[in-house]
C-alpha cells in the first residue's frame, strides 16, 4: 500500500505525512508525491514560522537552529518566506508578509479538491516556494504543470529548488492573473494566492469540464473562502465556496487605505446585535458579497467595540459602537449612508435563514462575477 511510504523511517517529511495521513488531509493518490518531494526541500534557510494562536511570526535561521529549522518544517503550520514584496532585509519581521509556504494540510485538501487524473494538464498561479507545483508534477509528469510567479526572486528561487528535487517544470515569471495560453487548454487551475476578483483569463485558458480553484474573497475583510468553479462550453464558470483558507493576496488586487476625510456626522442608534467579526467568522464573508465596495474595521474598548465601515471609493464612512448596557450609537458620513446598507445586508441575512459558507457560490463570465445562494439562478452582481 502506498500509506507504507512514510512508515518505518525517519526521512525529513515523513512524520509530517504521516500526520497529514492520520488527520484525514492527506489520501492515498498524493502519499507518492508527498513521500518523493517533502516540504523542506523547498524552503529557504531563513524563515518565519507563523503561530496561528498568537498571529505573531518568529525567524528560524537553518545556520544557527537547524533542529528548530527542521522542526517548524515537517510541522503544519504557515512559514513566511518573504515580506514587503522582497524589500524587506534581516531576521526581525517585516511590515506586511508577502509570500509563504502554505499549511501542508491546506496544500493536501486543496490538491485532493482539484481531483486529477493522470495525463491531465495543469496551471498553478503562485509559484511561491514551488512545493504545490512539486507535488503536482511528481504526480501528473512534468510536462503537464506550468506554474507562474509574478515575483522574479522568488520564482529563481523555486526553479531552482524544482532542479536539486529532480523536476524540470516550466516556471513563468509574470502576472499569474494573465495566465499562459499558449501552453493549454488546461484540465485544471488552481490559484495559491486569495483574489478579489476572478480573472477570465483564467477561465478562458481552462477547458469546458475543468474546474479552477481559488481562495476568494471582497474587500470587506481580510477574509477568503475556497472556490471551486466548474467551466462551461459557453465560457462561464461556476461553482460553490467550499470552506474558510487565508492566503496573501494578489499584489495587484490587494485594497489601498485611503484614510477618511474629517466632515460632520449623522447620528443614530441601531438595533443590530454585534455578531462576530473575527477570522474565518462565516458573518463577514457573507457581509462581504452583499457589500462588494465596503470595507470594515473593528476598534477594541475597554467595554465594548466599535465597527467601521468605509467606502473603497469616496469619502463616505460610518461607524457603530457597542458597549456593555448602552444602545449602539451609529455615525455616518458622506454622499453613502453606508450604515444603511449594512441594515439591508444584514436584514438580507437574516430574513435567508442566516446562511453560512455552504450555501454560497460564486459565477464568472466575460461581463463579470455573480455571488448566488442556494442556486446559481438566485444571483447578485458583485
Amino acid at each position: 500500500m502506498t500509506d507504507a511510504l512514510f512508515e518505518g523511517t525517519d526521512r525529513p517529511g515523513h512524520a509530517l505525512g504521516r500526520f497529514l495521513l492520520a488527520s484525514g488531509t492527506l489520501t492515498s493518490d498524493w502519499v507518492p508525491a508527498f513521500a518523493a518531494v517533502p516540504r523542506h526541500l523547498f524552503l529557504p534557510d531563513l524563515f518565519w514560522a507563523y503561530d496561528m494562536t498568537t498571529g505573531t511570526s518568529v525567524a528560524i535561521n537553518k545556520a544557527t537552529d537547524p533542529a528548530g529549522w527542521l522542526a517548524a518544517a515537517e510541522a503544519d503550520i504557515p512559514i513566511v518566506t518573504q515580506w514587503d514584496d522582497g524589500d524587506h532585509q534581516g531576521e526581525q519581521p517585516g511590515a506586511v508578509s508577502t509570500s509563504s509556504a502554505s499549511m501542508p494540510s491546506v496544500v493536501a485538501a486543496m490538491l485532493a479538491d482539484l481531483d486529477v487524473e493522470p495525463g491531465m494538464r495543469v496551471y498553478e498561479g503562485g509559484t511561491g516556494t514551488g512545493w504545490n507545483a512539486a507535488l503536482l508534477a511528481h504526480r501528473l509528469g512534468d510536462q503537464n504543470i506550468v506554474t507562474a510567479e509574478i515575483d522574479r526572486g522568488m520564482a529563481a528561487r523555486a526553479k531552482s529548488s524544482l532542479h536539486r528535487a529532480g523536476l524540470n517544470l516550466v516556471v513563468h515569471v509574470g502576472d499569474a492573473l494573465k495566465g499562459w495560453p499558449g501552453a493549454g487548454p488546461y484540465d485544471r487551475t488552481i490559484v495559491t494566492f486569495g483574489l478579489r476578483e476572478m480573472p477570465f483569463a483564467l477561465i478562458a485558458q481552462t477547458k469546458p469540464g475543468g474546474v479552477i480553484l481559488a481562495p476568494f474573497g471582497t474587500h470587506y475583510s481580510t477574509d477568503d473562502a475556497l472556490v471551486r468553479l466548474i467551466v462551461t462550453a459557453d465560457g462561464t464558470a461556476s461553482g460553490p465556496f467550499l470552506r474558510p483558507v487565508a492566503f496573501m493576496k494578489a499584489r495587484s488586487q490587494r485594497h489601498v487605505w485611503t484614510a477618511p476625510q474629517d466632515m460632520p456626522a449623522v447620528e443614530s442608534t441601531t438595533s443590530i446585535p454585534w455578531i462576530g467579526h473575527g477570522q474565518f467568522d462565516p458573518y463577514p464573508f457573507v457581509l462581504g458579497l452583499r457589500l462588494p465596495t465596503v470595507t470594515h474595521a473593528v476598534q477594541a474598548h475597554e467595554n465594548g467595540r466599535t465597527l467601521w465601515l468605509y467606502s473603497l471609493s469616496g469619502s463616505s464612512w460610518a461607524s457603530a459602537t457597542y458597549r456593555d448596557g448602552a444602545p449602539t450609537a451609529v455615525r455616518q458620513a458622506g454622499p453613502r449612508r453606508l450604515w444603511e446598507e449594512f441594515e439591508a445586508a444584514h436584514r438580507w441575512w437574516v430574513e435567508n435563514g442566516e446562511p453560512g459558507l455552504g450555501r454560497l457560490g460564486l459565477t464568472v463570465d466575460s461581463d463579470g462575477q455573480l455571488a448566488w445562494l442556494d442556486d446559481p439562478a438566485n444571483c447578485w452582481s458583485i
